[in-house]
């Protein structure tokens, strides 16, 4: 078999070596390679060739594949890919590579194309078309037989992993011919200490909890260093670190954590899972909360006396819907005022009996009234259990846990729409004051727009408060009720047409006794039950003498209180105030409660009044206190006989005492006093003549 010659260029690249090295290795070892010389037409030195048989394995192995000459697929992969060393572009993530380095990629495509073409060129002279090639390439002929074994390799990786896989790596060949990304983010100034140190004081919760800086970090990094004697880096070398963990490795949401606490970080940073909010039924799951209104209005007490408040709205939507099925505004939320907006909600006709309910964990909301069970359960696992939740129908009550309004994500939602949409329009707005934006707090003078009469009452905003619920809210697309995917986009549309969870609300004159007032043991005393000042009598209280009972009222009928026994729960009877009932068939305890303050306000009065009434004259005059009313023509002077002079009744005529004293009332105080110094003198010096 006839030897082939190659040019040592070609070795060069069959080798893996420069053309320098094959050179010298050649005039060093003459013996050892097989070497003829080959005339150049262009004239000059002769080219030198050398023996394919001289040259290694390796060398021999690269000249068959670049020939084209099938060696069969496990064998290019095991002389390609027997390396330790894993090239790069294998672990390299393409779209990111093409996003940082598009160009040199696509240039890259290009170049690809045409070392496949001289890699196909199987024609005699190959190291003349090699030569050639090159240099319509604009590079050498030995960056051409680099990039050619670059793509050989790739093409072998490429082989490899489609066998193991069965995908395709064909743009691994691409890759091989680009440059490799220069490693970043090494921070080679900073040692393993010092980054340890940076991270820890950086991380620390006192440093993040007082809002710690770059600066205030690399000042005391410098005294550091220079008592471990570090060679400490530059101030941008630094801040560069620092964005790299914050921005690159991702850990703003650690920081976050040291910096706000648990409650910031579950509330603003901890994953939360989306509510699949259409596959419950209309009232199948309703949600309740209060909202203090950022609102100013004025509010009336029951004494007349007017202030400004802000209003509290105790709300339940539904939460498939987003329909505001039940609300009540009020001064003071209460578990009383909880009951009421429930009631308001069954018997709405946007409303009705919900499946279940989710509620704030407020002491209103979960008052042991409500839920049949104390404040410190969140759940019952009693059966028996009862509460008022339960006596309208509803099957269980569900608490969010503190802290975590998400848990409520639909009445919290709308609580915002609330505030942008109606609030935001009333003139005594003053802004929402939290944690994070405190410049929403808005300046205003509630007090001066009191005084002017610029507030609106409690009525108003109840009455504007129903109108755009009913007429805005209800009827206004909805964007939630899109993304869930609704067929209809209204609150008000699906809370009519999706399918609904449905159980009839009980008679409204058992929902009356619901909304009573409670009270646990009373004492039964042999007049009966005393409550309000009053005495409330039935024949069946006799067997409860001494004992006690539990008792329920009306709020709007205090003649008769509900008795319950303390042990059973059985109802008793309804004793009744015969005292209340000779004043009025109903007497609501409001009115009952203002009339005892009166009652109280007369008799301490009257107990004044007569205690000055019955005072001694001598006690009024030696305190000053002494009116003419009760003074006035005491002495007379001595008779013709002789006789001392007698003393004259004080006067009893009441007109003639109110007249005294409105004369009293109109005179000055100053003038008055001085009246009444002389006549005690003169009385004294009377009294003194007489003894």
């Amino acid at each position: 078999m006839t030897d082939v010659f190659v040019s040592l260029e070609d070795a060069a690249g069959y080798e893996g070596i420069s053309y320098e090295a094959i050179k010298k290795k050649v005039q060093r070892n003459p013996a050892l390679f097989n070497v003829r010389k080959e005339p150049v037409s262009s004239g000059g030195k002769p080219r030198i060739l050398v023996a394919l048989s001289s040259l290694s394995k390796k060398a021999r192995r690269a000249y068959k594949e670049a020939q084209n000459i099938e060696g069969g697929d496990e064998v290019v992969i095991e002389e390609r890919t027997n390396s330790d060393d894993v090239p790069w572009y294998i672990d390299a993530d393409l779209d990111e590579y093409i996003k940082k380095f598009g160009k040199r990629y696509y240039e890259a495509v290009e170049l690809a194309k045409h070392i496949q073409e001289f890699l196909n060129y199987a024609d005699r002279d190959r190291t003349g078309f090699a030569e050639e090639f090159a240099a319509q390439l604009g590079m050498s002929q030995r960056t051409l037989y680099r990039h050619s074994q670059a793509y050989l390799e790739a093409s072998a990786w490429a082989l490899k992993l489609g066998k193991q896989d069965g995908k395709n790596y064909d743009y691994l060949k691409v890759l091989a011919l680009c440059r490799k990304p220069k490693e970043t983010y090494t921070f080679p100034s900073l040692s393993e200490p010092m980054k340890a140190w940076i991270e820890n004081l950086w991380f620390d919760k006192r440093f993040a909890e007082n809002q710690g800086t770059i600066d205030m970090l690399y000042t005391k990094l410098q005294q550091v260093a220079s008592t471990n004697s570090w060679d400490y880096p530059s101030y941008p070398t630094v801040a560069r670190y620092i964005g790299y963990l914050m921005e690159v490795k991702r850990y703003k949401n650690a920081h976050y954590l040291a910096e706000k606490g648990e409650r910031m970080y579950r509330n603003k940073k901890l994953r939360k899972a989306l509510q699949d909010m259409k596959s419950v039924p209309v009232m199948g799951l309703v949600q309740g909360d209060g909202h203090t209104f950022d609102v100013w209005v004025e509010y009336t007490y029951p004494n007349g006396k007017k202030t400004a408040i802000k209003p509290i709205l105790v709300g339940w939507i539904d939460t498939r819907s987003r329909c505001i099925v039940g609300d009540i505004i009020c001064h003071t939320p209460s578990a009383q005022v909880i009951k009421q907006s429930m009631l308001n909600m069954i018997y709405n006709e946007v409303g009705g009996v919900p499946q279940w309910i989710k509620i704030d964990n407020g002491k209103d909301f979960t008052a042991e009234t409500l839920t049949g069970r104390k404040r410190t359960e969140r759940m019952s696992l009693d059966s028996e259990a009862i509460g008022f939740y339960r006596s309208i129908g509803i099957q269980d009550d569900f608490r969010s846990l503190p802290y975590q309004p998400w848990g409520k994500a639909a009445i919290e939602r709308f609580f915002l729409t609330l505030i942008n949409r109606f609030e935001k329009w009333l003139l005594s707005y003053t802004g929402t004051l939290t944690g994070s934006r405190t410049s929403s707090k808005i300046k205003k003078d509630i007090p001066g727009m009191l005084e002017r009469g610029e507030l609106i009452t409690m009525d108003e905003l109840c009455t504007l408060w129903r109108k755009w619920r009913d007429e805005e809210y209800h009827t206004r697309k909805h964007r939630g009720l899109k993304d869930q995917g609704e067929q209809w986009h209204t609150p008000l549309e699906v809370f009519q047409n999706a399918e609904r969870y449905f159980k009839a609300v009980p008679p409204r004159s058992v929902a009356a006794t619901w909304l009573m007032q409670a009270e646990e043991r009373v004492r039964v005393y042999q007049v009966g039950i005393r409550r309000f000042g009053y005495e409330y009598r039935a024949p069946e209280l006799d067997a409860y003498i001494d004992d006690y009972v539990n008792i329920k009222w009306d709020a709007n009928d205090v003649t008769r209180l509900h008795v319950y026994d303390r042990i059973t729960g059985a109802k008793i009877c309804e004793a009744e105030s015969q005292e209340l009932l000779q004043i009025a068939p109903r007497a609501p305890q409001k009115a009952l409660e203002e009339h005892k303050r009166a009652q109280n306000q007369q008799l301490k009065a009257d107990r004044q009044r007569l205690k000055e009434l019955t005072t001694p004259l001598e006690e009024r005059i030696g305190q000053h206190i002494a009116a003419e009313d009760n003074m006035a023509g005491v002495f007379i002077g001595q008779t013709a006989k002789g006789k001392a002079p007698k003393v004259v009744a004080l006067p009893q005529d009441k007109q003639y005492k109110e007249d005294v004293r409105s004369k009293k009332a109109a005179r000055p105080a100053a003038v008055e006093n001085d009246y009444y110094q002389k006549r005690a003198e003169a009385a004294l010096a009377k009294l003194k003549e007489l003894g």
